[in-house]
């Protein structure tokens, strides 16, 4: 495996981990009780699902029929 793919793969993870920081603490802090701060927690660790959907659903608003 070359260089460039393993540069490529450590830049994805750190904003992965970055990502994953900052949907906990927001998930998180928004939470009102222990369960919702769990749920939090593991709706963090599939924060990029959330985004890719939101994404996508708004493109299909704003798409032509």
């Amino acid at each position: 495996m070359s260089d460039k793919n393993q540069n490529c793969n450590a830049t994805g993870g750190a904003i992965y981990g970055l990502g994953f920081i900052g949907a906990a603490i927001y998930f998180i802090s928004h939470a009102v009780g222990f369960w919702m701060g769990v749920l939090g927690f593991l709706k963090a660790m599939v924060w990029p699902a959330f985004l890719v959907y939101e994404a996508f659903k708004a493109l299909l608003e704003v798409a032509p029929k």
